[in-house]
């Protein structure tokens, strides 16, 4: 997997994770997976497709999540878990936005479709040719934990060579 297609994403969702709890974070635990990514937490997937092809989850610990819902909705209530699943999806909007920002500056062209919520048991497996790269962000209310799973579409591939 290219550094170059991952960086945006890594730079965007620190940057939001830490004006969203108004604290900062760190990058704890960084791994590369061929396996199904099974979720830990409450969770929310992007996929991409154009010249990048792939998907991001973002899954976060159920107490980070609440409280990160609190502070995007602006109350102090972090145990209600009603409009959790529309936060995490506006944070993966958020973390996506900036970082297709960068990617297409750099002149990328891809779509990017809506945030869905990760529900199932079951895992969220790799293609057969992508690697999965996995980061756990360190905050100061839980783990928010990043896979990103990202490559070059053949066709632009292609024809760069």
């Amino acid at each position: 997997m290219k550094m170059e297609l991952i960086q945006p994403f890594i730079n965007a969702a620190d940057a939001v994770l830490a004006q969203a709890l108004q604290a900062p974070t760190t990058i704890g635990e960084v791994s590369m997976e061929e396996e199904a990514y099974r979720r830990k937490g409450i969770a929310a997937m992007v996929l991409v497709n154009g010249d990048i092809e792939g998907r991001v989850i973002f899954d976060l610990e159920p107490k980070a999540a609440r409280v990160i819902t609190s502070k995007l909705m602006g109350t102090n209530n972090p145990d209600s878990d009603e409009f959790v699943p529309e936060a995490i999806c506006e944070l993966a909007n958020q973390v996506i936005g900036n970082a297709v920002t960068v990617l297409n500056d750099q002149g990328f062209n891809f779509k990017v479709h809506p945030p869905e919520v990760h529900t199932s048991p079951r895992g969220i497996g790799n293609s057969e040719d992508t690697e999965a790269v996995v980061m756990c962000f360190e905050t100061n209310t839980g783990a928010v934990f990043m896979n990103i799973a990202m490559r070059y579409n053949r066709r632009r591939k292609n024809d760069g060579d």
